[in-house]
């Protein structure tokens, strides 16, 4: 049976871009703990318009862990504390009665807010265009089954497509950097002999963008796997830095 909690909310509230942020605090009563974090901000959003208030603009999209639009920083913690879940995934059966929980908008240069708790992601798709991609004829389903790859390349190549383009890592990081995600996209193609061809280049150029649109250098703590909530490896950055590079040396 589901227990209810009362819960107070820090919320941060945004205009836009150019206007300066504040929190606000907001109680909500009778919260089912089945609940998902999101179906709570709906709750309250309901009842911000009944008291013909402006409601929480937040991101979402799929709820189901795979889109990774629902960017919310939780207590301190991209998409909250528990690990290897987006937003979505978070259930208030994970609070406690009297929990005061602190929401805001990730927080990157490269991100800048939108509105409340939504951010511009759009910098990780100018990255994509710059080089996460093959322009080779890869054909059907069929054709591409036809290329023998060994299973243990291919789990890993799979794994590394596991990335969802939330940001978590580029918010986590002190840096704001995104090198796990490029190394990530960079990883899904590189280990793949549909990725070869244009190798060099991605690597170059998806590294030129990251740097043109703001995003900071990789600090080494580790700090952008610990909050991924698909659990990509570090070790992809390390395979980015060797096809970097290797891409230099060719030059």
């Amino acid at each position: 049976m589901a227990k209810s909690i009362n819960i107070t909310l820090n919320i941060w509230r945004q205009k836009d871009a150019k206007t300066k942020g504040h929190f606000e605090t907001y109680a909500l009563k009778d919260i089912s703990t089945n609940a998902s974090f999101l179906e709570m901000l709906d709750i309250l959003n309901e009842q911000l318009v009944k008291e013909h208030k402006e409601p929480i603009a937040f991101d979402h999209d799929c709820r189901e862990g795979i889109c990774g639009m629902c960017s919310l920083y939780i207590n301190g913690h991209p998409h909250g504390w528990e690990t290897e879940i987006t937003t979505c995934q978070l259930h208030m059966r994970k609070f406690k009665d009297g929990d005061v929980i602190t929401i805001e908008p990730w927080r990157s240069r490269a991100f800048p807010v939108i509105r409340d708790l939504m951010v511009d992601r759009s910098a990780y798709d100018k990255i994509m265009q710059a080089g996460g991609f093959v322009s080779v004829n890869t054909g059907g389903v069929p054709d591409a089954n036809a290329i023998a790859i060994p299973k243990p390349i291919a789990d890993e190549a799979m794994d590394s497509a596991s990335c969802i383009g939330c940001g978590a890592c580029a918010a986590a990081c002190k840096n704001g950097s995104a090198m796990l995600f490029v190394s990530a996209k960079v990883s899904q193609l590189a280990l793949l002999p549909q990725g070869k061809a244009e190798a060099a280049a991605r690597a170059k150029n998806m590294v030129a963008k990251m740097d043109e649109l703001g995003f900071g250098n990789c600090t080494n703590t580790g700090a952008c796997a610990a909050e991924c909530p698909k659990g990509v490896s570090l070790t992809n950055i390390a395979r980015l830095n060797r096809e970097f590079l290797c891409a230099k040396l060719k030059d």
